[in-house]
């Protein structure tokens, strides 16, 4: 490494450096892969991004609030949002590629904080905001059902929302994640039964 490459990289104070921000990001995600949240810290990320730890707790208040923007950035990445035109089929590809992607180490993080949200505020914070904007995310996929005609146009795509991810969220928390392509299309079918026009 040279010895320009060695230095820190500038920061540019509250506003954020586009190449220290991607720099921080990139080198969080990583760490991230590969050594889950035992191995994740802001120290470590610092030292891979050559970036300060102020710089890094200025723009992210804690580790959890970094960490759940890796993990978005690679949910994006990973995992496109199911469009195949029919409510069943978004359902069933969205609940299908949700737990395929927490099958590997993006799962076991995911778990690592909600775990550490009972007892840190940040953590707390953060993943609710994380869970209210997700929530929001995916009720488009009821919101284009609607517009298809396929679905009440009475019916709550927010709760729709919440309903589909609690579900997800019961495999991921009771390691059940393994051989459930059955369950999924019985819950796809009980959702869109209750759903429809």
């Amino acid at each position: 490494m040279s010895t320009i490459d060695s230095q820190p990289r500038r920061s540019i104070g509250a506003a954020r450096n586009p190449d220290s921000h991607e720099a921080i990001l990139a080198a969080a995600e990583e760490l991230f892969c590969e050594a889950g949240y035992a191995g994740f810290s802001i120290e470590a990320v610092a030292r891979r991004a050559r970036a300060g730890k102020p710089t890094i707790y200025r723009w992210w208040p804690s580790k959890a609030h970094l960490l759940l923007d890796v993990y978005t950035r690679l949910k994006s990445s990973r995992m496109p949002d199911p469009d195949t035109g029919t409510l069943e089929g978004d359902i069933r590809t969205f609940l299908t590629e949700l737990v395929r992607f927490w099958t590997g180490n993006t799962g076991g993080v995911y778990k690592s904080l909600i775990a550490e949200a009972q007892a840190d505020p940040k953590a707390a914070e953060a993943l609710q905001a994380y869970s209210i904007e997700r929530t929001r995310h995916t009720a488009g996929i009821f919101e284009r059902a609607k517009a298809r005609g396929e679905m009440r146009a009475d019916a709550d795509s927010l709760a729709a929302s919440d309903l589909m991810s609690a579900y997800a969220w019961k495999l991921l928390l009771t390691d059940r994640l393994a051989d459930q392509a059955e369950i999924i299309d019985k819950v796809t079918s009980i959702l869109v039964r209750g759903l429809a026009k």
